[in-house]
């Protein structure tokens, strides 16, 4: 589809969903900054950049500290000229029971998650509007948000559900400047963190790790784990022209397993 955008920044980008992500918009001609925390991570994504028609440079970035989100948009204004499309993927969670988590888990996980994607949603937003052309913002949810009963820990969830809320109420603010805000709600996706998710899971029932992810995958309609590549597509097609006049939504991709 007609590409509108062109420059784009990506957090969380040193693996998984992230670095999935890095690649197709580099891959369809973007030009793309990889933000995370992880730079030897980093490295290795940029290594694995194919198309050299289009530009892409690494960044450390912990979301969780304003001045790192204000020197990542920077670079990348610096560096491409503008920040048309920012893709707030980073975030963190680990498998625990409601009654292991503390305030240590609470701490982190929202300061990643929620308050990493707000100011990251809010300062791109910003620059944005200084530039004058509109732009897309694409957070990242979770079908934790919306129920999903083997999501790792509550709090993750609670964090994946302030994204929902915040990616609708900022969408209604910045229509009036051609900025589209929307959300994507994966469910479990076969990256490094799930398949060690499994594991533990799977040790803690005593079974086979082919049965945890055949229980895992019990009420999913496709019968199958999300490949990181099933998430890139959506952030490419809400990229596109195609998706000019789609905002504020939040799309489930999960083999049909979240109703809505």
């Amino acid at each position: 589809m007609k590409k509108v955008f062109k420059n784009a920044c990506v957090t969380g980008a040193g693996n998984g969903i992230g670095r999935s992500i890095a690649l197709s918009l580099n891959e369809e001609g973007y030009n793309v900054v990889c933000a995370d925390i992880d730079v030897k991570a980093l490295d290795k994504t940029l290594k694995l950049m194919s198309n050299k028609n289009s530009k892409k440079i690494i960044i450390k970035c912990n979301v969780s500290i304003l001045k790192d989100i204000d020197k990542m948009i920077a670079k990348t204004v610096k560096e491409f000229g503008s920040l048309d499309i920012m893709v707030n993927n980073a975030g963190v969670t680990k498998s625990l029971s409601l009654f292991d988590l503390d305030e240590k888990h609470w701490e982190w996980m929202n300061n990643i998650n929620a308050k990493g994607t707000f100011f990251c949603l809010q300062k791109s937003a910003k620059q944005m509007i200084k530039q004058g052309h509109g732009g897309r913002i694409i957070n990242m949810s979770s079908v934790g948000a919306k129920g999903f009963v083997d999501v790792s820990n509550a709090i993750y969830a609670g964090t994946k559900g302030a994204i929902l809320s915040m990616t609708k109420t900022s969408s209604q603010e910045l229509g009036e400047h051609n900025i589209n805000v929307n959300s994507i709600c994966p469910a479990p996706t076969y990256t490094d963190i799930v398949k060690k998710l499994v594991e533990k899971r799977a040790k803690e029932k005593k079974i086979s790790k082919q049965k945890m992810i055949e229980f895992y995958m019990r009420n999913v309609p496709l019968g199958r784990f999300n490949e990181t590549e099933d998430i890139s597509s959506m952030v490419l097609f809400l990229c596109s022209e195609g998706a000019r006049n789609i905002t504020g939504q939040s799309f489930n991709i999960d083999g049909g397993l979240i109703p809505s």
